[in-house]
């Protein structure tokens, strides 16, 4: 019924799988659960131990986009149920919760991102405050733009929707393709629900590391806008950098970037980041590579 999916690239997952397996157990319904290492250099220990758990190995990393595809080609059920490796379930109901939707007409459903209350190490901000702010947003408002904030990390959708979708995903390694994928499932008019059933995000960057992967992700989007790739969507940074683009101004952006870039970059790895200017640099760094 319930085929659990995580990929996973040197990073201990074990109590990850201790927790999911447990209540997988305790609802009392058909499951599997695959791991599959891609390319770890430091493998997790074998997990032979727990009953329908198996873990496939890579020798190389394939990315985040082709490991879920390859996860998703090999199992058993008819529903995934997606986790990232550096997530843990905030609730001890936490599949129940997600079972509970299975009867209800959705396609795909989304339970959130969960960020402790205490501020981390000041060099991991950026990452922190983005999460709370942006991320860890309640239900009953990332349904009223179903699309908008999509989080592939904890999610639980019908498989032949997914092997779908993935056909017009066929990318190689890369950052910021939650955007695609949310962009494709409001073209294809899938039901989607947002639920209540968050995962503790625990895996936090530093603040550097955090930056360019935002830089990696706009260069993405950047991309797939410039291929035609993502059309419908409700991206509030690709809208903007449409807008910019229709009167002229890519060029007024490309300027700002190369006169104040460096301060932004300065102040975005800092002590206290400003998440507001986050948007302003991503955007006019789309424009200066443009």
């Amino acid at each position: 019924m319930l085929s659990l999916l995580i990929p996973t690239y040197n990073y201990n997952i074990s109590e990850l799988l201790t927790s999911v397996h447990k209540q997988l157990e305790l609802a009392h319904i058909p499951f599997e659960i695959i791991v599959f290492e891609d390319g770890s250099t430091s493998p997790n220990p074998s997990y032979t131990h727990l009953k329908y758990t198996k873990v496939i190995t890579s020798k190389n990393n394939v990315g985040r986009v082709k490991a879920r595809k390859f996860l998703a080609e090999q199992a058993t059920y008819n529903w995934l149920l997606f986790l990232d490796a550096d997530v843990m379930p905030k609730n001890p109901t936490f599949i129940t919760d997600y079972l509970a939707q299975l009867s209800k007409g959705y396609d795909a459903i989304f339970g959130g991102f969960y960020y402790k209350n205490t501020p981390p190490n000041e060099t991991l901000m950026l990452r922190w405050k983005y999460g709370k702010t942006k991320e860890q947003v309640p239900a009953r408002i990332r349904n009223k733009t179903p699309y908008k904030i999509i989080i592939s990390a904890n999610c639980l959708i019908k498989k032949d929707l997914f092997l779908e979708i993935n056909k017009a995903m066929n990318h190689s390694k890369g950052y910021g393709f939650d955007n695609l994928f949310a962009a494709l499932l409001k073209e294809n008019n899938c039901k989607v629900l947002h639920i209540d059933n968050e995962v503790h995000h625990l895996g936090i960057e530093n603040s550097l590391r955090y930056l360019k992967k935002k830089e990696e992700a706009a260069l993405t989007l950047l991309k797939l806008e410039k291929e035609g790739l993502i059309t419908a969507h409700d991206n509030d940074l690709l809208n903007l950098y449409t807008t910019l683009k229709t009167y002229y101004l890519t060029g007024v952006g490309r300027l700002f970037f190369k006169v104040f870039g460096p301060v932004l970059k300065k102040q975005l790895t800092g002590k206290n980041p400003n998440i507001n200017l986050l948007q302003v640099y991503r955007i006019s760094f789309m424009c200066y590579h443009s």
